[in-house]
């Protein structure tokens, strides 16, 4: 699947890093700057510090065209959320076909460290989804099933 794509950043494109993985890398790129209330300015910096309990939205300087019909996630890098703490703050991040600014990471630190984040660091990946939309038929009841109206913790411990 072709995603035009306008890379204004130091990096080289993401890329994935096997031939069967899903997502490609995103890295870090300060080559515009960031400041303490997660936008963008004009000065630069080659790193990023995000203190525990902390988030910062990561600028990538990649700019895209994605297909009608498709979003591109943005997921944690599963090394960074296991050895670091680190997690992309709202789960998984979703990059609309009609989005056209810069793709922005918003990183989490969960972790008991401060966490140093350098120009062009890995920071997460980005996996090109099919996105099927909802078609509402309003009903007024549903089937019933085993679990019913069982809520949050329902099906037991295991």
């Amino acid at each position: 699947m072709i995603v035009k794509c306008v890379n204004s950043s130091i990096n080289e494109l993401p890329k994935y890093a096997t031939p069967d993985s899903s997502g490609v890398d995103l890295k870090a790129d300060f080559k515009y700057g960031v400041n303490k209330d997660f936008l963008f300015n004009s000065e630069f910096t080659d790193y990023l510090v995000i203190n525990p309990g902390g988030r910062a939205l990561i600028p990538t300087n990649i700019f895209t065209e994605i297909p009608s019909g498709y979003e591109v996630q943005i997921r944690s890098r599963s090394g960074l959320a296991l050895k670091q703490g680190v997690f992309v703050a709202n789960g998984i991040g979703t990059i609309d076909a009609d989005f056209r600014n810069s793709w922005g990471v918003i990183l989490m630190n969960q972790g008991d460290k401060p966490f140093i984040i350098q120009q062009g660091d890995r920071i997460a990946q980005a996996v090109l989804v099919k996105v099927e939309k909802i078609e509402w038929e309003e009903v007024l009841s549903l089937n019933d099933t085993k679990r019913g109206l069982g809520g949050y913790g329902s099906t037991g411990k295991n």
